[in-house]
């Protein structure tokens, strides 16, 4: 790391800027390179989440589903225990020995008639839920499959362009590791955040037509004048960018009549 930090030391301002700027040529190309890949990556990663999301939803409606077949199942045995107490109370109405008894065992018939009612209400509402809850996991099925196999698709159609891609991609990351030392920290570090700032991703741009190549301001003919003697860094007072004449970029502008 010292090594590197005394290399970009003994680099005058002129080599610095030309390696800022093919430093930002090399990182533009790896821009170039992501945006053919478009929002593959982010609709692949939304897909995925959906996926899971749906996957979840399942879960917890078949999970609702197995709590109302428990809950079928205990109102089913409430019927026929009270069918049975029923069923025993009319064999002992037949065995009472006074209207006083008589009375009791009917009163608890139709207690437990009651109780029947009551369960097969019970039933019914939870028959209708777990159709309703059957509807919505077919339904969330259906839904994966068809988000799985456009998953499946988008996935491939993703690793097609980043198999054709990965190996200039992998180059231009070396080029660029390569070309850091070049360039002093704090220039370096000033650099990559005006990178993340700027729309573009250009933290260093040439001067055209009198106007900086970034915000396309206009910069007086003085600071011109001390751009194109690399003897400092100079950033644009409107946007940050670092400016550099053309001529240090190669660039050749046209001859514009005075």
């Amino acid at each position: 790391m010292a090594t590197d930090k005394n290399k970009s030391e003994n680099l005058s301002v002129e080599e610095r800027l030309k390696a800022l700027y093919e430093l930002q040529t090399t990182l533009s190309e790896i821009d170039r390179i992501k945006t053919i890949r478009g929002e593959l990556p982010l609709e692949v990663k939304d897909l995925e989440d959906h996926i899971e999301g749906l996957r979840t939803r399942i879960e917890n409606y078949t999970r609702e589903v197995e709590e109302l077949r428990r809950k079928l199942a205990a109102e089913n045995a409430k019927i026929a225990e009270s069918k049975e107490k029923i069923a025993r109370y009319k064999e002992q109405i037949d065995n009472v020995r006074n209207n006083r008894e008589f009375d009791l065992l009917n009163k608890e018939s139709e207690f437990q008639a009651l109780e029947i009612q009551l369960s097969e209400r019970h039933i019914n509402e939870f028959n209708r839920a777990i159709d309703t809850l059957s509807g919505k996991i077919q339904a969330t099925k259906e839904e994966l499959s068809d988000r799985e196999h456009i998953l499946v698709e988008k996935k491939s159609e993703l690793d097609e362009i980043v198999s054709e891609t990965r190996q200039d991609e992998e180059r231009l990351r070396e080029q660029a590791k390569n070309l850091e030392p070049n360039i002093d920290p704090r220039t370096l570090a000033a650099f990559k955040c005006i990178r993340k700032s700027a729309r573009n991703g250009l933290g260093v741009v040439y001067i055209q037509r009198n106007a900086c190549g970034g915000c396309f301001n206009r910069i007086p003919p003085q600071k011109q004048l001390e751009i194109k003697m690399h003897k400092k860094i100079i950033v644009c007072e409107y946007c940050g960018r670092i400016l550099i004449d053309p001529e240090l970029a190669g660039v050749e502008q046209p001859v514009t009549d005075k």
